[in-house]
């Protein structure tokens, strides 16, 4: 294959147990633009490096790991202890239970994603008895690996054929809804805005969704930039985009319903900014 796995060992539901190696299902770097920084004056790369207060810069060798009990005094651990605590188990990703997909609300995954290959010819019968049926069955797996670290929770769902494997976020790591209660409160709705509003999110639906077709536009900007100015190029700021105007709900939920029923897209410059319905113009006191 050509590449370097990030985990390897076992997936484990009862007695089951199927070798398998883990890789990253995201490219390297994700296409981000990296800056240094760089000393304004000379412009030279600002360095960090390992410094003791009391004995000066130090090596890697001379660094330890410790854990802060109190102020200023720390526990050390040694990696080879930390290692010891790691039993066979620590060395598989250990399924618990399945669960149908819309169990799990989307709020629970986590940055990373990992494909799953059998690492060894006896495990891809077994490997493949199980995606299958977790394909067909539409279901998808829960379980715990440790993973840089510390134990993660992690989805295991069939894609394309393969084992796809997802960190999950714990629940106590998740804010509740109910905190925000009180920034979105409960508002009258008219009937006539929610009919409007299915309707536009009806006309909006792709039967065939292509996620291909979003690209990073403002890093090929960025890239643009650097290339212009190694160049020598002169830089020219693109024209801002006119603020949206302030227009009512129900006009807003028409002009959208509008143009998606025409085939196209709403323009960001048509969008609407802020909407509210229009105020009555307050009648004026006569005087005197």
């Amino acid at each position: 294959m050509g590449m370097h796995s990030n985990w390897e060992g076992f997936l484990r539901f009862n007695l089951i147990s199927v070798p398998v190696r883990a890789y990253t299902a995201t490219v390297a770097g994700g296409g981000k633009i990296a800056f240094h920084q760089i000393h304004k004056g000379c412009n030279s790369r600002i360095q960090y490096k390992k410094f003791c207060p009391i004995h000066g810069e130090v090596t890697k060798d001379d660094i330890v790991s410790g854990y802060e009990i109190s102020k200023g005094e720390y526990v050390l651990v040694d990696p080879d202890e930390l290692s010891k605590l790691r039993t066979e188990n620590d060395k598989a990703i250990n399924i618990d239970t399945f669960i149908r997909p819309d169990k799990l609300n989307p709020i629970y995954y986590g940055e990373r994603s990992y494909y799953l290959v059998p690492s060894a010819k006896v495990g891809q019968k077994p490997y493949a008895v199980l995606q299958k049926v977790m394909k067909e069955q539409n279901r998808h797996a829960i379980g715990q690996v440790v993973m840089s670290g510390r134990e993660q929770l992690v989805l295991v769902r069939s894609l394309d054929g393969l084992l796809c494997m997802t960190t999950l976020h714990y629940d106590s790591e998740i804010k509740k809804p109910s905190a925000f209660e009180d920034e979105a409160p409960e508002v009258e709705i008219a009937q006539k805005e929610m009919d409007l509003a299915e309707n536009l999110v009806q006309a909006s639906t792709a039967d065939d969704f292509d996620f291909s077709r979003y690209q990073d536009k403002y890093t090929d900007q960025v890239r643009e930039l650097i290339e212009a100015k190694a160049a020598g190029r002169k830089i020219v700021a693109p024209r801002a985009q006119e603020e949206p105007h302030v227009i009512n709900l129900m006009d807003a939920l028409r002009r959208s319903l509008d143009q998606v029923q025409k085939g196209g897209r709403v323009e960001k410059s048509q969008r609407v900014k802020r909407s509210h319905e229009p105020r009555p113009t307050p009648k004026r006191r006569r005087t005197g």
